[in-house]
């Protein structure tokens, strides 16, 4: 009996994740039309649906598990069964990662997320085969022989945009001077025409304002990659443009990082995808591929595996994070591991007076969120489990002191029932210290660029202690800390009002009245406290940040329906200022 409910499940899985990956493919094949219409409000909501629709599948395969496997759906033994009926079924199955952490993802929901093991799920280890090849299929293959000017719009037509483009001779001229420049001295000595291949991803990679086009160059052996980004005129034209090409591996990184992740890309078998971009990005591990194209369900099942054999291999301990100790969130590291893991406290230090839960909505606004290239993406976790001789004394007692509610301890097991789990960077307060003045320029314009864009994104981050933004390897200032972020226009900003009195000049506390939700962007002068020659570069470049009226613009434009364009490369790489 149980043999048979343990197919009827299996198949029911299977069933589920093809249901869902047919809508989850039909609302990003929406993406190219989008952008072809300008619709720009609608990328914003088409991504938010994205987003939403895997749980709620996971949520309809397990309603229908139990009406119709008729069986104790958390009974152990049925799942034993369950998967040795589900991997037979799978065998031959197109996106075998993904399915598999579809199954995951049903199981975690039954057992409200206990421990998951490989006995009964695909926790440490998935029946997908290594190394396989790149299939043909997904990429268009050009010959080197093909002159660039003939090339260009070659590849144009051939990514099914039918906009016409400001002026298509204008910008092959600007791509041929970058190629010129930058990718013929490095090619190998002696190559011919004939020993170029170009190669070019069938879909078009679709995020805010901008489409991407992604390929490569093969020569002899060697993989030059490609970025070609494309936007649209200002105007009612509709027309397109060409705004760069995208040459250097850290460039292209950046357009893939963990702040940019949920391209729409219109693939079919994404494990391909993630194969050709990590062809040229082999650095960046797979589960940050398969969240760059939009599938952060299997990049967390990939994570789990990454930080399992990354921290076996360590020999180190997981310690307190560097920096200044927050006043909502615990949070520590393994300084041989790239990621930081946190914690919400029991109790926030005064004068925080949110809840867990409230915080935890802040989490999930910035998931589901435009962030603009400048907040960081996390992974949420219940029941992580650690070895506690892996931890520091210091970092014991603090997690028995601050977070005992989500703790437990039993032998040398540590388990954590809720945590985050976060790309580490350096806190820009403590990145500032000992940088020359062209450091410390570059870093605060960073800085400044990055609390205008996500001002443009309807983000208002509420506390821009410099504590809580980080820096990136490759120089990009990031927001990490959501626990006071908001929309904008849920804001009231406020100019100070000009004291009318004496005794209101010199009042140690607001004369004025202050509601809840009131901002005064001169106050914003406190957070360089400590650091004069930050905040005078600040005030040089971006002073407009000071005066409410900024704000208020920004809001305006929001209401209006605009949508701000960003760019994950630095201005001096356009084509043309506009």
């Amino acid at each position: 009996m149980i043999r048979a409910r343990a197919f009827r499940l299996a198949q029911l899985i299977v069933n589920g994740f093809d249901s869902f990956f047919a809508d989850y493919l039909n609302l990003t094949l929406g993406a190219h039309v989008r952008f072809e219409n300008a619709a720009w409000l609608d990328v914003h909501h088409a991504q938010q649906r994205r987003q939403t629709l895997y749980q709620e599948k996971i949520a309809q395969v397990v309603r229908l598990a139990r009406n119709t496997v008729d069986s104790n759906l958390e009974d152990p033994e049925l799942w034993l069964e369950v998967k040795k009926k589900f991997i037979p079924l799978i065998e031959n199955h197109r996106n075998l990662e993904v399915v598999e952490s579809f199954y995951n993802s049903v199981y975690c929901h039954v057992f409200q997320h206990k421990v998951i093991r490989d006995k009964y799920a695909f926790a440490n280890h998935s029946t997908a085969p290594t190394g396989r090849e790149i299939d043909k299929t997904i990429y268009r293959s050009y010959s080197g022989s093909i002159p660039v000017r003939e090339l260009l719009p070659q590849l144009i037509e051939d990514s099914g945009l039918e906009n016409e483009f400001e002026d298509l001779d204008r910008d092959v001229g600007f791509i041929q001077k970058v190629l010129q420049r930058d990718l013929m001295p490095k090619l190998p000595s002696g190559a011919t025409a004939d020993d170029v291949k170009v190669q070019v991803l069938r879909s078009l990679f679709f995020r805010n304002k901008a489409a991407y086009l992604v390929g490569r160059t093969l020569c002899l052996g060697q993989v030059y990659p490609f970025v070609i980004p494309i936007l649209h005129s200002e105007d009612e034209s509709r027309r397109l443009y060409v705004d760069t090409l995208l040459l250097e591996s850290s460039d292209i990184s950046i357009v893939f990082s963990f702040t940019r992740t949920y391209f729409m890309v219109y693939t079919d078998q994404p494990s391909q995808y993630v194969a050709f971009l990590r062809s040229f990005m082999p650095r960046k591990p797979v589960f940050e591929m398969y969240a760059a194209i939009g599938f952060p369900k299997h990049a967390k099942t990939e994570f789990v595996r990454y930080s399992v054999r990354q921290i076996k291999k360590a020999k180190d301990q997981f310690v307190i994070a560097p920096g200044i100790k927050g006043m909502v969130m615990l949070v520590f590291t393994l300084p041989s591991f790239n990621y930081v893991f946190k914690v919400i406290k029991d109790r926030f230090t005064p004068p925080k007076s949110m809840t867990r839960e409230e915080v935890k909505e802040k989490y999930t606004l910035v998931k589901l969120h435009e962030r603009a290239g400048r907040m960081a993406d996390t992974q949420e976790f219940d029941n992580l489990v650690f070895d506690r001789r892996r931890f520091s004394d210091e970092l014991l007692e603090e997690l028995r002191k601050e977070v005992p509610s989500v703790l437990e301890e039993n032998g040398n097991i540590l388990l954590l029932r809720h945590c985050y789990v976060e790309r580490r960077m350096i806190p820009l307060n403590l990145f500032l210290p000992g940088k020359n003045d062209d450091e410390i320029r570059d870093v605060i314009d960073e800085y400044g660029n990055a609390i205008k864009q996500m001002a443009g994104a309807n983000i208002f981050p509420g506390d821009m202690l410099l504590k809580n933004f980080g820096v990136t390897r490759h120089g990009r200032v990031v927001f990490y800390d959501y626990d006071e972020i908001c929309l904008l226009e849920e804001c009231n900003f406020r100019a100070i009002p000009e004291p009318r009195t004496e005794e209101q000049a010199m009042a140690s506390t607001p004369w004025y009245s202050v509601a809840e939700n009131d901002v005064f962007p001169e106050e914003f002068r406190l957070f360089f406290t400590g650091n004069a020659k930050a905040r005078k570069i600040f005030e040089e470049l971006h002073d407009d940040l000071y005066d409410y009226r900024f704000w208020k613009a920004m809001q305006e434009k929001i209401a209006s329906g605009s949508v701000e364009s960003v760019y994950p490369y630095r201005r001096m790489k356009r084509f043309q200022q506009r």
